[in-house]
């Protein structure tokens, strides 16, 4: 191997590859920095969704799998998959976790309480996962399933919460079983800040019954002025008045996202107000809560990638995000290992002021970039990697200008980090995690309407070469399982074993 130089992995979240149209703020963005590194370094669109990264066929890609893929150097069978073949399998229905916990509460005339996002967009929920949850539930004669229905409007288009109630309520027709109990905007439900009163509020509508009460789901969305993604907590009563959905002393909650970071503040809040009360907990998948909570599937292993090697062979490295990003450097990158690794450092930047993504989408990009541009001028560090969080998050509002705004701060950051790794004699690969800002309309055919979910658009990989650094033109096709081994034969090592991607440079 040559000795390798020292390098920047800069992942720009959100950052898909479209060609010109209304929909896409990448191009409508006056990016001149970014447009010329696309035409002039060696470049190659790689692929970041689907079976390429370890999902379902067809489905879009999200930062989580993106940044798990980056650093392990293959594909990683999603959360997603591995439920979707335990229930395409029929095994499911035969899970010995669940058919204990649902012959106990058949036995004592307990509630299963079902709770998770409601849309298809395939990154936190299915909730074609919800149907056969409810259909199992009838197999085992359990008494009552109350399920609690979190609205989306940002994995999915907004304003279609209607369409995928009345899905659910379908689900339990069909079923035989159920009843929807609760329904609440995922801005309260799969709030990840840290912001413990909109969770409360959540908490309270499913254990205590307070709410804005409602007689019948759909009436729900008539009292948000701000999309689906801020339903206020609504209850649905009965014809007494009271509420149909509280859980009680010896029920059971069975989470339905497959993924855990956003539901897990829920999760645990839940379980603090429940203890004591013989109330069984279970999750679609395994979360990372801080309580014990059963999954039904298992994840699969992620390590053995960047991470490892780099710290088999000391090699230092900083990892920089915004708080919305963060963790998809650190443990997500790692492998979902949280772990503390000696040759890492962390930086996470943060805000004064609550983030309003369309009134300020350059968010702290600034920070950002100082805290790259200063670790990368230490001897002491071969590798920094970053995330620059903003056409993602402010993507994710569905705001085309804000959109195209944030682009124009990143394409300005990039430059300044560029410069910085020029400066110190580095490289620069940057990369997109899955698209995003690419696709700002949902298709015509359906009524364009605003749209702020993951695509499965490729998404650019481009090196900056060091100075005097000679790299060939990377040879495609490409997925994100080769940014890994890239990185390292960069650095002059070899790609862990347990890596299929290959090198690209």
């Amino acid at each position: 191997m040559n000795a390798g130089t020292p390098g920047i992995l800069l992942v720009l979240d959100g950052w898909g590859h479209a060609g010109p149209s209304e929909a896409n703020a990448l191009t409508a963005a006056a990016t001149p920095y970014l447009d010329g590194l696309l035409a002039d370094c060696p470049a190659v669109l790689a692929e970041a969704s689907g079976t390429a990264v370890g999902l379902l066929p067809g489905t879009v890609g999200n930062s989580e799998i993106g940044h798990m893929v980056i650093g392990a150097g293959r594909p990683v069978p999603y959360d997603s998959v591995l439920v979707q073949e335990e229930i395409s399998s029929g095994r499911m229905r035969s899970n010995a976790t669940l058919v204990e916990v649902l012959n106990r509460l058949s036995a004592a005339g307990g509630t299963l309480h079902l709770v998770g996002l409601c849309s298809d967009g395939m990154i936190h929920a299915d909730v074609q996962h919800l149907r056969e949850l409810l259909r199992i539930a009838a197999r085992f004669s359990v008494p009552a399933v109350r399920v609690h229905a979190i609205t989306d409007g940002r994995d999915v288009a907004d304003h279609t919460a209607a369409a995928y109630l009345g899905l659910v309520e379908g689900f339990v027709a069909e079923a035989g079983v159920g009843q929807v109990a609760t329904v609440v905007g995922r801005g309260y439900a799969l709030d990840k800040s840290g912001d413990l009163e909109l969770t409360e509020k959540v908490s309270l509508a499913l254990v205590d019954g307070k709410g804005e009460a409602i007689g019948e789901p759909q009436e729900a969305l008539e009292l948000t002025r701000r999309g689906d993604e801020w339903v206020p907590p609504c209850v649905v009563t009965g014809a007494d008045g009271r509420p149909l959905g509280p859980v009680r002393d010896g029920d059971a909650v069975l989470f339905t996202n497959f993924r855990s970071d956003r539901i897990q503040q829920l999760a645990d809040d839940l379980y603090r107000r429940l203890a004591g009360r013989g109330v069984t907990f279970l999750s679609l998948a395994q979360y990372d809560t801080e309580a014990a909570i059963p999954p039904l599937v298992h994840r699969s292993d992620a390590g053995g990638g960047l991470a490892a090697e780099l710290a088999a062979h000391g090699v230092r490295s900083v990892r920089i995000a915004e708080a919305e990003k963060f963790e998809h450097v650190t443990y997500y990158l790692n492998g979902r290992d949280a772990a503390v690794v000696p040759v890492e450092e962390h930086v996470r930047v943060t805000g004064d002021v609550a983030p309003d993504y369309t009134a300020r989408p350059e968010m702290n990009l600034d920070r950002v970039t100082e805290a790259v541009v200063s670790a990368a001028g230490r001897d002491d560090v071969p590798l920094v990697v970053a995330n620059l969080a903003n056409i993602d998050v402010v993507g994710h509002t569905g705001h085309f200008d804000a959109t195209r705004r944030a682009a124009e701060h990143t394409d300005r950051a990039v430059e300044a980090v560029c410069h910085a790794a020029r400066a110190t004699g580095r490289w620069v690969l940057l990369v997109g995690d899955h698209g995003n800002a690419e696709k700002m309309l949902t298709d015509a055919s359906a009524g364009a309407r605003p749209y702020g979910g993951h695509t499965t658009n490729p998404v650019p990989a481009v090196l900056v070469p060091a100075p005097g650094q000679q790299v060939a033109a990377p040879a495609g096709p490409a997925t994100l399982a080769d940014i890994a081994p890239s990185v390292l034969a960069l650095l002059g090592l070899a790609p862990a074993p347990r890596m299929t991607g290959r090198p690209l440079w």
